[in-house]
């Protein structure tokens, strides 16, 4: 299969591209950039005027709940979604049934994505059997059957001893540890943060504290251990400042943000007590929020996520105090990062491709993307200027529990490639 993508406005910033030219892709790779380029008689030209082609979008938190939890969503659902938001790879969590512990669970991921999937998917696998935090996970096994980083993602680990642990033996495959940071003891029964907001409110509180004391005691980890430290779904001020000053002295330190936490603050949360705005960790303060907002700006932050967290209806219909934490994202993340960050030229299009592309390869050890000759052809292209408004029944997803549900949104992906195959096309999967 072999496509002449015309007229697109490229951004690379690894390559160093930004303007106004063509793309050949021939089988998986790209095999030709730049201006009036002829196409080969078997070519489909496609003609991108007032595109964006950019190297492919990996999102590096998303719970595809499979194996196990099917019925929130799964492999082929979930990278339905993937393509539909932009992506051509996702990084799946651990927190599956059976929890991705060990080597047999990963090799099933890997296959089936093969099978049915929509996108690449890298999965993690757990620091600890079951998530306990208890015992060693398989991680020689894991790594052996394609896991590219170790997490304990929804949980954390709380006993300090048994994350130095899973440091050392970590190093020895050269794998980024990803941490939920997250103090049980702090936290206890917390559902939203702790403040004026949960007190008005009549909720028990999740205090910033609970989150930044292991964002503190994982970097000072790090720094004993010389592990590759990842902060996973940053939220406060204070841990992003513990994550400055860790780069500073040069550690191995990266964080990530999700969009709503972005863009979303605990004031959004009202006495109508809306579940899809319950999440793991919690909206935080404005103030919290602009501080993160300036982190993507100055490079403090590494990496946008989605954290992406589907949920049946049933589930996020209950009480809030019973709901369960998390919500959609992985179709949304570009339209408001395009929307709030973009658009308003808070960053640049380089910038958005550097934190949802560039970095979460880097951070995850995978092949780079990059629009240059000879490279593997996963491509995404959005048009800047399409307007649309999210809505239930707009998802790929079977999971409809997003916070931005009404949300009306300027720019939205229209073509995805993945290994020069397309599974997004005008906006439709392919």
């Amino acid at each position: 299969m072999a496509f002449l993508l015309k007229n697109a406005h490229v951004v690379d910033p690894v390559a160093g591209l930004d303007g106004v030219m063509d793309v050949a892709l021939e089988g998986e790779k790209i095999t030709a950039v730049g201006e009036g380029l002829e196409a080969p008689a078997d070519a489909e030209v496609v003609d991108l005027t007032g595109k964006y082609l950019v190297p492919g979008l990996v999102d590096m938190h998303v719970h595809l709940r499979d194996p196990g939890q099917e019925y929130k969503e799964d492999i082929e659902s979930g990278t339905r979604a993937a393509a539909k938001g932009g992506f051509t790879g996702v990084c799946s969590m651990p927190n599956t049934d059976p929890c991705t512990d060990n080597g047999i669970v990963v090799q099933y991921i890997k296959t089936r994505a093969a099978e049915v999937g929509h996108c690449r998917v890298y999965p993690s696998g757990a620091c600890t059997r079951g998530l306990k935090g208890e015992a060693l996970a398989e991680m020689g096994d894991m790594v052996a059957r394609g896991a590219v980083a170790f997490t304990d993602d929804g949980r954390g680990i709380q006993d300090a001893g048994m994350m130095r642990r899973v440091m050392d033996y970590g190093i020895m495959f050269g794998k980024v540890f990803m941490s939920h940071c997250q103090d049980a003891g702090l936290v206890g029964e917390g559902q939203v943060n702790e403040g004026v907001v949960s007190t008005r409110l009549g909720m028990l509180g999740w205090p910033a504290e609970g989150e930044e004391l292991q964002i503190q005691r994982d970097i000072a980890l790090a720094r004993l251990t010389g592990a590759k430290l990842h902060i996973q779904h940053i939220t406060t001020k204070r841990g992003l400042d513990m994550v400055r000053a860790a780069k500073a002295e040069g550690l191995p330190v990266t964080c990530e943000v999700t969009p709503h936490h972005l863009f979303l603050t605990e004031d959004d949360i009202d006495a109508t007590y809306p579940t899809a705005l319950k999440v793991n960790p919690p909206l935080r303060t404005a103030e919290d929020a602009a501080a993160l907002l300036e982190g993507v700006i100055d490079g403090s932050v590494d990496a946008i996520v989605t954290d992406h967290a589907p949920h049946a209806e049933w589930e996020k219909a209950r009480e809030f105090a019973f709901a369960p934490f998390g919500m959609t994202g992985i179709e949304t993340s570009l339209g408001l990062v395009l929307t709030n960050l973009v658009e308003t030229g808070k960053i640049s299009v380089a910038r958005m491709v550097e934190l949802m592309s560039v970095a979460p390869r880097r951070i995850l050890g995978v092949e780079a993307a990059s629009i240059t000759a000879g490279a593997t052809a996963d491509i995404t292209v959005f048009d800047p200027a399409q307007e649309w408004d999210v809505t239930e029944d707009g998802f790929e997803s079977k999971a409809k529990n997003s916070g931005f549900i009404g949300a009306h949104l300027t720019g939205r992906a229209t073509d995805v490639f993945v290994g020069g195959e397309p599974t997004l096309r005008n906006g439709a999967i392919c």
